[in-house]
C-alpha cells in the first residue's frame, strides 16, 4: 500500500502502453482497475536460505482484491511518479514493519500479470517487478508489526510445500501468474557438454601423483577467482558475457556460490542477516577495486605517486582498496590526498595462495622433469612473495610431457583499465607429434614483424622465436570458463615479452571439440554452399596457432610523442584487450597468406583460411560484444564486409570475395597495428566505437544461428582428472 493511502485522496497509478512504458497519464486506482489500464506494482518475496523456506503474508479481509488468501511477503502498487525500488522498501516496511537497505532487494524478473476478477468489475493488466530479500535465517514471526488494513497473519512454508498447495489450487493460497521462465534454460542450452580425453601414456607414477596435486591446486584457482570477480560454472559470473553483461542467474540460487561478505546484518534486528542482491549490471572493475571508485579518482590518485608506486598500482598483481573502509589504521601506505591504496595479491589471497603453493611445492618435489620442477618451484614462490618474472621465464622454457600454466594473467575482467589480473589454470598433457609440426610458426616471427603492414619506426629488430606446445586439456579452472579458450600467449609482462619474447600453448581436444559442435554447424547455416566444403579443422587449427603468435609481434613497449617509454596496454587501457584480440586475428589473416606466398604453407590452404575464418567470425561474436573477443570479431567483420571482402547473398549466407579479401585484410591489419605504435587511445575508441557494434548482417547471422540452436560454447568435463581424484582418495 502506498502512503498516499492514509489520506482521503484515491492513490493514482502511473497508465502504461501495452509494453510498459509510461503514457504521461495518471489515474485514480478504482478507474485504472475499471478500465483495464496497463500499470505497475512490486511483488517482494522473504526467502530464509537455512531452511529454504518462503515467508508468506495472508491478505486482510477487506482487500477487494483475493481477500483472506494466502500471497507473496509483501506487494503493492506504484504510485504515479515513485520508483519501484523505493515502492518495494516501503511497501516491506509498511506491511510488515520491516526496514532494509537497497542492496538487500535483487529485482529478479519483470512479468505482466493480467486477470478479470469480481464479475468483471476488477481488469488487471500489471506490470509486477519481483523483488528477492534473502535472508540467512528465518526471521521469527513475533518480530513483524503487521498492517492490519492490508496484512492479518505471516507464515512461512518450504518451497516443496508452497509448490504442491499451488498446483492442487488449494483455495487458500493466491496463486499469481507466473512469467515464462525458459529464458534460463535457454541461455543454458547455448552451452555444448563435451568430455575431454587425455592419454596418460608415457607418464611416470611421480608425474601422475604430481598431477593429482596439481589438479588440487588448480581448484583453488577458482576459489580466487570468485572472489576476484564472482563465479559461475558455465559463464564466470553471475552476468552473461552472452547478454550485454546482464544477471544470469540469482542471489538465492544454489548453483552460485556467494561470497562471504555478501552476508550483512539487517540493523536493529539482533543476530538476522540478509544476503546482498548482485549488481543487475557487471561492475566494470570487477572485484579490484573499490564499488564506488571512478577512473577521475584513481587517475588523479596515481598523478600523486612516484614513478614505482604508479608502476605497482597500475601492474597486474594488486588490489585497489580504501583505507576507510577498514574502520582502522592499516600499515599500506596512503597518500594524504586520497583515501585509496594498493594491497599485493600475495596478501590479498594469502589462505588460498599458501595452500596452493603447498602443493605446488609437494609436486615438485615428485616430478623427474628439471624444468617443470623448477616450475613448480617457482611459481609455489611467486604466490608467496607476489614476484612473477622468474616463474613466468620458467613457464617459457618448460619442456615436459605434464604441461602447467597457473597463475593470475589475463585482465579481460578488468573493463575499467585492463590492468589488473585474474587467477586461470590449465593442466594438460603434451602431444609431442603436434608440438613438432607447428614448430615452423613459432621460428618465422622475427620475418613477419620486419614484413608487417606497419611504418618501420614502429617494429621492433628484436622478435624472439616463440615456443609452441600442443597439449590436450585434463583440467582447466579460474578465467576461463565461457568462452573457452583454444590457445593462450603468454606472458603478459611487458619486460618479458621485450627481451625474451612470449610461449604458446594450443588446446588441441578443445579446438577439435569447438570445431565439430560448433564451428562446422555455424559453416552450414551461414555459408554458401558452393563454399562450405573449404571450412575444415586444419584452416581452423591453423589461424588459430598463427592468432596466438601474433600476440607476440607488432607494438609492445613504445616511445610515445614526448619521448616517454609506455606500453600499449597503458596507453589504451581499458581498450586494449578487444584491440589486440583484434590484431592477433587479422594480422594472423595476414600472417597466413604471407607464409603462403613464401611458400612456407601450401598454397590450397588460402581459400579454405579465408572461408573458415568467416565462419570463425560467426563464432567468436557470439561471444558478445561486451568480451573482448566478441568485440575484437565484430570489429574485423564489420570492416572487412564494408570493403566487399564478405559477401551476403540473397538466400541469407555469405562468402569471401577473394579478389578482395587479402587488400582488406591487410588495411586492417595496418589501421590496428599502427594505432598500437602510437599508443593513440582516441583512435582505438573511435575506430572500436565505429565497428564494434551489431550490424544488420551479424544479426542476420545470429538470428539463424539462434534458430537451429547452434551452441555457443562448449561446457568441457574432464574425466580423466576425476578419475585420477577418484584413485588416489
Amino acid at each position: 500500500m502506498s502512503a498516499t493511502d492514509h489520506s482521503n485522496e484515491e492513490e493514482r497509478f502511473d497508465v502504461l502502453t501495452k509494453t510498459g512504458q509510461k503514457t504521461g497519464i495518471s489515474k485514480p486506482r478504482g478507474a485504472v482497475h475499471r478500465d483495464g489500464d496497463y500499470h505497475r506494482a512490486v511483488h517482494v518475496w522473504i526467502f530464509a536460505e537455512s531452511t529454504q523456506e518462503l515467508l508468506l503474508q495472508k491478505r486482510a479481509d477487506c482487500k477487494d482484491s483475493w481477500p483472506g488468501l494466502w500471497d507473496i511477503s509483501s506487494a503493492g502498487h506504484i504510485s504515479a511518479g515513485d520508483s519501484s525500488l523505493i515502492t518495494a522498501r516501503r511497501e516491506l516496511q509498511e506491511e510488515l514493519g520491516l526496514t532494509l537497505p537497497n542492496d538487500a532487494f535483487e529485482l529478479l524478473f519483470v512479468f505482466l500479470q493480467q486477470s478479470v476478477t469480481n464479475n468483471g468489475n476488477f481488469i488487471n493488466n500489471e506490470f509486477d517487478d519481483v523483488y528477492l530479500v534473502t535472508t540467512v535465517s528465518p526471521i521469527p514471526l513475533e518480530a513483524f508489526t503487521l498492517q492490519e488494513s492490508e496484512v492479518s497473519a505471516v507464515k512461512y512454508i518450504s518451497i516443496e510445500e508452497y509448490k504442491q498447495a499451488l498446483a492442487k489450487e488449494d483455495p487458500e493460497y493466491h496463486c499469481n501468474v507466473e512469467a515464462p521462465s525458459l529464458d534460463l534454460q535457454k541461455k543454458l542450452n547455448r552451452y555444448a557438454p563435451i568430455s575431454l580425453t587425455a592419454e596418460l601414456t608415457g607418464l611416470t607414477k611421480e608425474d601422475k601423483e604430481a598431477l593429482v596435486l596439481l589438479i588440487h591446486a588448480a581448484r583453488m584457482m577458482d576459489d580466487i577467482f570468485h572472489q576476484q570477480v564472482f563465479y559461475y560454472s558455465v559463464n564466470k559470473s553471475p552476468w552473461s558475457c552472452l547478454d550485454e553483461n546482464e544477471a544470469f542467474l540469482t542471489t538465492a540460487d544454489a548453483a552460485i556460490r556467494l561470497l562471504p561478505e555478501s552476508t550483512k546484518p539487517i540493523p536493529g534486528w539482533n543476530g538476522i542477516e540478509y544476503k546482498a542482491a548482485f549488481p543487475l549490471k557487471k561492475p566494470p572493475g570487477a572485484n579490484f577495486y573499490p564499488s564506488d571508485m571512478d577512473k577521475m579518482e584513481f587517475e588523479l590518485w596515481t598523478k600523486g605517486l612516484s614513478g614505482d608506486e604508479k608502476q605497482d598500482v597500475a601492474g597486474f598483481f594488486s588490489v585497489i582498496k580504501r583505507h576507510s573502509d577498514l574502520h582502522s589504521n592499516s600499515n599500506n601506505k596512503v597518500t594524504p590526498s586520497s583515501d585509496l591504496y594498493s594491497i599485493p595479491y600475495s596478501q590479498e589471497y594469502s589462505a588460498i595462495l599458501a595452500k596452493a603453493a603447498e602443493l605446488l611445492h609437494k609436486a615438485g618435489d615428485l616430478t623427474s622433469s628439471p624444468s617443470l620442477k623448477k616450475l613448480l618451484h617457482s611459481k609455489a614462490d611467486a604466490f608467496l612473495s607476489n614476484d612473477y618474472y622468474d616463474s613466468d621465464i620458467a613457464w617459457m622454457e618448460l619442456d615436459s610431457k605434464v604441461d602447467v600454466t597457473i597463475g593470475p594473467y589475463e585482465t579481460y575482467e578488468d573493463v575499467l583499465f585492463g590492468y589488473k589480473a585474474t587467477f586461470e589454470a590449465f593442466i594438460g598433457i603434451r602431444d609431442d607429434k603436434a608440438t613438432a609440426q607447428v614448430k615452423l610458426f613459432g621460428d618465422h616471427l622475427q620475418i613477419l614483424e620486419q614484413n608487417l603492414p606497419l611504418d618501420n619506426i614502429y617494429k621492433s629488430s628484436e622478435v624472439i622465436s616463440a615456443p609452441i606446445r600442443v597439449v590436450h586439456l585434463v583440467y582447466n579452472s579460474g578465467d576461463v570458463k565461457g568462452p573457452q579458450t583454444v590457445a593462450f600467449n603468454l606472458p603478459n609482462d611487458e619486460r618479458i615479452v621485450k627481451d625474451r619474447g612470449t610461449s604458446m600453448v594450443m588446446l588441441k581436444n578443445v579446438s577439435e571439440a569447438k570445431f565439430k559442435l560448433i564451428l562446422q554447424p555455424i559453416a552450414d547455416v551461414c555459408i554458401i554452399k558452393e563454399q562450405r566444403e573449404l571450412v575444415d579443422f586444419d584452416s581452423f587449427f591453423t589461424h588459430t596457432i598463427c592468432h596466438e603468435c601474433c600476440h607476440g609481434i607488432g607494438p609492445h613497449t613504445i616511445t610515445l610523442p614526448d619521448g616517454q617509454k609506455s606500453t600499449v596496454r597503458l596507453e589504451l587501457q581499458e581498450l586494449h584487450s578487444a584491440l589486440e584480440e583484434a590484431k592477433a586475428d587479422i594480422v594472423g589473416l595476414w600472417a597466413l597468406k604471407f607464409l603462403i606466398d613464401k611458400d612456407e604453407l601450401p598454397k590450397s590452404l588460402v581459400k579454405s583460411m579465408y572461408v573458415s575464418y568467416l565462419a570463425g567470425c560467426f563464432r567468436s561474436v557470439r561471444f558478445g560484444l561486451e568480451e573482448a573477443h566478441g568485440k575484437g570479431q565484430a570489429l574485423q567483420f564489420n570492416w572487412l564486409f564494408e570493403k566487399g571482402a564478405f559477401v551476403l547473398h540473397p538466400d541469407e549466407t555469405f562468402s569471401v570475395d577473394f579478389d578482395k579479401i587479402e587488400d582488406a585484410v591487410e588495411g586492417l591489419s595496418r589501421v590496428i597495428l599502427t594505432t598500437q605504435g602510437k599508443g593513440d587511445k582516441d583512435a582505438a575508441r573511435q575506430l572500436l566505437t565505429k565497428y564494434c557494434v551489431m550490424t544488420q548482417p551479424l544479426k542476420l547471422a545470429l538470428k539463424k544461428l539462434e534458430m537451429v540452436q547452434v551452441p555457443v560454447d562448449i561446457i568441457p568435463d574432464f574425466p580423466v582428472a576425476d578419475k585420477l581424484l577418484q584413485e588416489k582418495s
